[in-house]
């Protein structure tokens, strides 16, 4: 049996990043080899991935955004708690991971993680069943987007919010352009809407959209002897207030509440002399959309004590 030593299980370590306790386990199980001992922790990390995954729920962690010349990627990765999702390698491994991506320009998540990680040395999959046995909380790659052309992009705190616009313009280079489509950007994150405009909201939406305020109507005594033109007005009008709630260009412009976002656009092509047009957005927020457990600390701490 080989000789253990301490220098060898903090150099297992070093190379790594998992507890000391795992590393001499893996050095005696290997019988002091450390290609062997690597392995060993790589498959006890997918087998701990593996468990993690079945039963835990990642519903925070971080979303980020990366650019590289005409290219930006963003990324939702998910952790379990935000204490995970502060740490320094947590947040490491995310960036390698937007490396990764404007790098290989996989085509979905699924794709990124047969792919390899940056550093060359084993696939994206493997490097995130590393790094949950290494952290000891279930992560998720969960989505991510990669745009090419010109951008502005916004993370609203320590990344609960992500945003990339995109733009069709001349004046990308022109004094107030980076101003403007930063606010753009802005305002995206500050006012979730799922439609850039009105001819891309889905004819089945308006539809149904429609019906809702025929049945409010309908159910107004003050609307039972109004002529049908007039119901037909009021509908129109109501769903005018449906778009400026929904499409990004009706909204009000959150910084001059009497200017809706497409007069801004405008506005800014004209002052700058030239063309701007907003293409399409990606707006994320992470957790959107996970149903988070709901925890019992009382039944928590009972089991703890055996009560």
């Amino acid at each position: 049996m080989a000789n253990i030593t301490a220098k060898d299980v903090a150099e297992l370590r070093r190379q790594t990043g998992i507890g000391m306790m795992d590393c001499k386990k893996a050095l005696v199980e290997a019988d002091g080899d450390f290609e062997a001992a690597i392995k060993i922790l790589r498959e006890k990390g997918a087998l701990k991935a593996e468990a993690k995954g079945a039963t835990r729920i990642a519903a925070d962690g971080v979303v980020d955004i990366m650019k590289e010349g005409n290219l930006t990627a963003m990324i939702e990765v998910n952790s379990e708690t935000d204490f995970v999702a502060k740490n320094e390698s947590f947040k490491e491994f995310v960036k390698n991971l937007l490396k990764t991506i404007l790098a290989t320009k996989p085509a979905n998540v699924a794709e990124l993680m047969a792919g390899k990680y940056i550093d060359g040395t084993m696939t994206v999959e493997e490097k995130l069943k590393e790094q949950i046995f290494v952290i000891g909380e279930k992560l998720d790659i969960r989505r991510f987007v990669l745009v090419e052309g010109e951008t502005a992009t916004y993370i609203h705190g320590a990344g609960s919010i992500g945003v990339i616009a995109k733009f069709d313009t001349d004046c990308a280079d022109k004094d107030g352009f980076a101003e403007f489509a930063k606010n753009i950007a802005l305002q995206i994150g500050a006012y979730p809407t799922p439609y850039l405009c009105r001819e891309q909201v889905p004819a089945s939406v308006i539809e149904s959209e429609k019906e809702i305020i025929k049945a409010q109507l309908a159910n107004d005594p003050k609307m039972a002897n109004k002529p049908e033109k007039v119901l037909e007005g009021i509908i129109m009008g109501k769903l005018g207030k449906f778009y400026e709630g929904n499409c990004l260009v009706d909204m009000g412009y959150v910084k001059e509440d009497d200017m809706k976002v497409g007069a801004y656009i405008q506005k800014t092509a004209k002052e700058l002399g030239g063309k701007i047009e907003v293409v399409e957005f990606f707006r994320f927020e992470k957790g959107e959309g996970i149903q988070k457990r709901e925890e019992n600390f009382a039944e928590e701490i009972a089991k703890l004590t055996n009560k």
